[in-house]
């Protein structure tokens, strides 16, 4: 097209594309050698048992060749940062007394490939946010203040979408009211996250290579998806959520709720559920229509297909059960939901 280029127009695509295609293609000083073979290993274990990769014979030469993330004897800059053993990725923790930086309760400096500080995030994180205990159908939950799927996703999401090589590290801090996890990296898209929420759009990938690692190890759910699911399971458990979008990075910050345990509530919460009009609310069609594909669905697969939390699908399963839709059968550890009607 024969017309001048405008300055927004040259900042997307030096500030996005440019990034893009150069960075993860780009050869790190690493071998292909020098990599973490417990994650590889791990990684195709759990791509496999999610159905996003093919059941057969993996090695580590395998996975990176198969994914680009090898050449002329080298890790890519993307296989590096996923896969390396040179302690790639830094990544801040923390926990304050207050809701500003200002006394430090702990403080910790991750460095490692993000295949694994996805996890250690994710255990530092779920060891140092409160849980209450819940008695449901005479079952004894212990429920997380923010549901684990929301903090994989935020995590995954994070890593996906930084800018590597930055001057500023990812960083976890967690205060009394907040918990804020911040990427280094502008907003990756010129969709608002409200507007993926509200409409199916297709998502801007920063780090393509990363970002298909990451759904296959069934880290991310979908493309696209992210800000909807999170949106929905922040809803789900009364969690409230914000942003904020600054020059050197993306920061999503969770909101704290005071967690009481209160067996009363929950017993009212659930008589109320049961006792309700035969006609199925959205939540109970969901639930329902997955069982009738997969009787044998656990709960924990349950949340997570239909974006609930774990409390939500226990409480829903009564629902149906009471209201003669689904009958259980089987040991409680091997549990098989037989559809009625």
């Amino acid at each position: 097209e024969d017309r001048e280029v405008t300055p927004e127009e040259l900042k997307e695509f030096f500030g996005a594309n440019k990034y893009r295609e150069k960075w993860e293609k780009g050869l790190s000083e690493l071998t292909e050698k020098q990599v973490d073979r417990s994650a590889i290993k791990n990684f195709w274990q759990n791509a496999i048992a999610a159905g996003r990769l093919p059941e057969g014979r993996y090695t580590c030469p395998i996975i990176l060749n198969r994914f680009g993330l090898v050449r002329d004897g080298h890790l890519t800059n993307a296989g590096e940062a996923l896969f390396g053993n040179n302690h790639p990725i830094s990544l801040k923790v923390g926990i304050f007394a207050t809701d500003e930086k200002l006394t430090i309760l702990d403080m910790k400096l991750f460095e490692d490939n993000i295949f694994n500080l996805m996890r250690l995030a994710e255990e530092y994180i779920l060891q140092h946010i409160r849980w209450r205990v819940e008695i449901v159908s005479w079952e004894r939950d212990e429920i997380p203040e923010v549901p684990v799927a929301v903090v994989r996703e935020i995590l995954a999401n994070s890593f996906a979408h930084a800018i590597y090589g930055g001057r500023t590290p990812h960083e976890i801090c967690i205060h009394p009211g907040k918990i804020t996890f911040y990427s280094p990296g502008e907003y990756a898209s010129k969709y608002k996250p409200e507007e993926y929420i509200k409409k199916d759009l297709e998502s801007e990938i920063r780090n393509p290579a990363i970002s298909k690692i990451l759904f296959l190890n069934h880290s991310i759910e979908k493309f696209g998806s992210g800000f909807k699911r999170i949106d929905s399971l922040c809803k789900d458990a009364s969690v409230k959520y914000s942003y904020e979008n600054g020059q050197n990075g993306f920061k999503f910050i969770i909101k704290r709720n005071p967690i009481t345990s209160d067996t009363a509530d929950v017993t009212s919460d659930v008589t109320t559920d049961v006792t309700s009009a035969d006609e199925l609310n959205l939540t109970e069609k969901t639930i329902l229509a997955i069982l009738k594909s997969k009787p044998d669905a656990s709960r924990d697969e349950l949340a997570e297909k239909a974006s609930k939390t774990v409390r939500t699908v226990q409480r829903t399963l009564n629902s149906l059960r009471d209201k003669g839709y689904i009958e259980r059968e089987g040991a409680k550890q091997n549990t098989v939901w037989k559809i009625k009607k």
